[in-house]
């Protein structure tokens, strides 16, 4: 018989010698309502952060600091975020920040690309250094008692990286590749054919890790140039998490970059156009050989730092951004069965970017489709504008979904670093849910006329145009476009 056999028998028996009474405690004595009938306690209102842990300090150079302390676990996490990213770039050196960031993992300082693998892989660490639209960024992870070997290749990376030429052509050749294999996912292609409807000439219109064409003109002296011009003291944050000392991590990262001189800062990702599309556009990009056909409608949306945000979030959650929950998905999958998905959403980054609804449906299908879609981005705007019961509900989705999103240190100080990069008030982790519990039935309805136009969306539909374009033509003049 196993132990945990005979720990169950004995457990079992040692319930036996209790008196039937001691096992219900008061709150659930008969006559009391049992515990999965009442409402959950409501969400501890608070500071997300003890004060004790969390230290900020800025060097003389400009370069901000920010650890958050957590002795938990014998690990810790650290690295460098800067205020510039894949946006900053002119388009036509579209996919430049993907390739510097890739080349800076394969060599640094004395160690070649294999020398610098062996010792992260040695010491059980992660390396990874990545660019989004608005930030780039370098990450280190392992033990906490590595800490002194983890500052070393984090101050190689950032202070050394190699860009070798050989290195640089490899990287090249492979991001190239991938990007002619991405042509073939549907999901992918229609995204990247909306980006160039909605944003001619602006960096926003070729996708983030730039084109086949872009990507084969560039050089390792353009590599290098991304890093090196964007890495300025008043730009950076070095950020730390985990079981660390603040004090001598401090004096640390004053040794390693305190001494970077005060440079400045190169322009940002430029405004985006505040109308886009002007007037409704109906594109199909001609995929013969698709049975199923993607579909997108897609307009200008907001930035990250948008005063309205959350009014704003809580419309789309009701409208298509909260899953099953959502009106798109209740309406074309649940009751017309078109689809099995269906969502939309704002992309938030530190110009406005877009807003798209999307899905995919039988061709045949793909007018039925976009009417229903255009129907309730219409319905929301007007006779079916969200209701009091569906605000208390999304109110609800998002206090429960913010709690979950800050279940780890890391993911708290990731939210505190993001804050700081798009110059966001520092408490707004602990004011978030009051703000969310203070919107209007009035705010959110205000919100569904002021930032959805289904009137003037760009319609972007990939499949087979001699199917498509029939069905379409009474929306508008059908542009074909090859992919």
């Amino acid at each position: 018989m196993s132990r945990s056999v005979l720990r169950c028998i004995a457990a079992a028996a040692a319930l036996l010698l209790v008196p039937a009474c001691a096992l219900v405690p008061e709150a659930f004595e008969f006559g009391s309502r049992p515990a999965w009938e009442l409402p959950p306690p409501a969400p501890v209102e608070g500071p997300i952060v003890d004060g004790e842990a969390l230290r900020r300090v800025t060097l003389a150079n400009g370069l901000e600091i920010m650890i958050l302390e957590d002795s938990r676990l014998p690990r810790v996490s650290l690295g460098i975020e800067l205020r510039r990213g894949a946006g900053s770039v002119a388009p036509e050196k579209a996919g430049v920040a993907a390739l510097a960031t890739e080349v800076m993992q394969r060599g640094a300082g004395d160690r070649d690309g294999l020398a610098l693998a062996k010792v992260v892989e040695d010491a059980g660490a992660s390396l990874s250094v990545s660019a989004d639209w608005d930030t780039t960024g370098i990450s280190l992870s392992g033990l906490s008692e590595d800490q002194a070997l983890l500052l070393e290749i984090l101050a190689d990376v950032a202070l050394r990286p190699r860009f070798d030429e050989v290195e640089f052509r490899k990287a090249q050749a492979e991001h190239q590749a991938g990007l002619i294999g991405a042509q073939d996912e549907p999901s992918t292609l229609i995204r990247w054919q909306v980006l160039r409807a909605l944003y001619p000439g602006h960096r926003y219109g070729a996708p983030r890790g730039g084109t086949a064409e872009t990507v084969a003109s560039l050089s390792v002296a353009d590599a290098r140039a991304y890093w090196v011009d964007r890495f300025v003291p008043r730009s950076t944050i070095f950020w730390a998490v985990g079981d660390v000392e603040a004090e001598q991590l401090v004096a640390a990262i004053s040794r390693l970059f305190g001494e970077l001189p005060d440079l400045p800062t190169i322009d940002n990702t430029p405004p985006t156009p505040e109308r886009t599309p002007l007037s409704r556009r109906v594109i199909v990009v001609d995929k013969p050989e698709l049975g199923q056909a993607r579909i997108i409608l897609a307009h200008e949306g907001i930035s990250r730092t948008e005063p309205k945000r959350i009014p704003i979030a809580l419309m789309n959650d009701a409208l298509g951004g909260s899953g099953f929950s959502s009106r798109l998905m209740q309406r074309v999958r649940s009751d017309e069965g078109l689809t099995y998905g269906v969502g939309s959403g704002y992309s938030l980054r530190g110009v406005a970017g877009p807003f798209s609804v999307s899905t995919f449906t039988r061709v045949a299908k793909v007018r039925e489709v976009i009417d229903l879609l255009l129907e309730e981005m219409e319905g929301i705007r007007g006779e079916r504008a969200m209701t009091e019961e569906e605000l208390r509900r999304f109110i609800r989705y998002n206090v429960g979904r913010f709690g979950l999103s800050l279940e780890t240190s890391g993911s708290v100080l990731a939210s505190l670093v993001d804050l700081q990069i798009h110059g966001l008030p520092s408490d707004s982790l602990d004011t978030y849910r009051g703000r969310l519990r203070a919107v209007t039935l009035e705010q959110v309805r205000e919100t569904a006329l002021t930032y959805l136009h289904p009137d003037r969306a760009a319609i972007v539909v990939l499949g087979p145009a001699e199917s498509l374009v029939p069905q379409l033509e009474d929306l508008g003049d059908v542009e074909v476009w090859q992919p």
